[in-house]
């Protein structure tokens, strides 16, 4: 299993020296694995990073090297002649999954993670509609599933008029399906369907990339902890009236499904043959 944190940097998790969020399931897989404190991401900015992960040809020979499009096709996206390390397991006898976010072809494209090795696919397709974790939709495989979710631009700042010291100025930008709720309960159905046979399981999470959202519950374990001043959306995604606490309670949100999916392989009996 190869776990991403969107976003994220060596300084949000204790084991790197962090000290104001609680991770203990990412802190147990430092203590009892490896740490790489000479490791770096593919790139700086999402899609060619992932192009380098699935890929690894770096961005000098990788087919996606910026956040970009084309003409009729939304972002770059991956075509056949490019072999990802989905195909290469695939091919030596695991069954693959990605669940989260792909953002290396949308629907229809030759970048679909489907054609790209990946027998089973949950998540975001579009790194856009990732911008928001209460999206309205998830894709499984070629299936587009509705959520209990309004849509919302995920770029909308505070409406001028709203306190922006009120909770109920910022309720719009809670939903009622959290986007990294539903792919940690996906990667632990995955697992279970394929625990007879080697898996290659990537679980790409969006947290804690923008835009600042995460359930009241994991917001309220961090609420006046740090000094604040609400984030109004002046320099681009969604408004938070306490954008340290939200930042914070995401990435503990994001390490106690990790806890969920490693104790779901330790139940299984596979914990001495899972590499995570």
């Amino acid at each position: 299993m190869f776990i991403l944190a969107d976003d994220a940097g060596i300084g949000d998790f204790s084991p790197y020296g962090c000290k104001y969020g609680s991770t203990p399931n990412i802190d147990r897989l430092a203590a009892e694995g490896m740490k790489f404190t000479r490791a770096y991401s593919g790139s700086a900015v999402c899609a060619p990073s992932r192009c380098v992960l699935m890929t690894g040809r770096h961005t000098g020979h990788a087919r996606i090297r910026g956040n970009h499009g084309r003409t009729g096709v939304s972002r770059v996206p991956l075509e056949p002649g490019d072999v990802t390390v989905a195909e290469v397991l695939r091919s030596a006898g695991y069954a693959t999954g990605i669940v989260g976010k792909w953002g290396l072809g949308g629907p229809g494209s030759t970048g679909e993670p489907n054609r790209m090795g990946f027998d089973h696919f949950y998540g975001y397709l579009c790194q856009r509609i990732a911008h928001n974790h209460y999206p309205s939709y998830l894709w499984r495989n070629r299936e587009k599933l509705p959520l209990k979710n309004t849509y919302v631009y995920p770029h909308e700042k505070l409406p001028a008029g709203l306190d922006p010291n009120d909770v109920k100025s910022y309720a719009k930008y809670i939903g009622t399906e959290f986007s990294a709720d539903l792919m940690a309960d996906e990667a632990l159905g995955f697992i279970e369907a394929n625990k007879a046979q080697p898996f290659f399981l990537y679980l790409a999470f969006t947290i804690p990339h923008m835009a600042l959202q995460v359930p009241e519950d994991s917001l309220a374990e961090y609420l006046g902890t740090f000094p604040e001043t609400p984030y109004l959306g002046q320099k681009d995604y969604l408004p938070h009236r306490a954008p340290r606490a939200a930042y914070a309670a995401m990435i503990t949100r994001m390490d106690r499904h990790i806890g969920r999916v490693r104790q779901r392989v330790k139940d299984l009996g596979l914990d001495n043959d899972t590499v995570i």
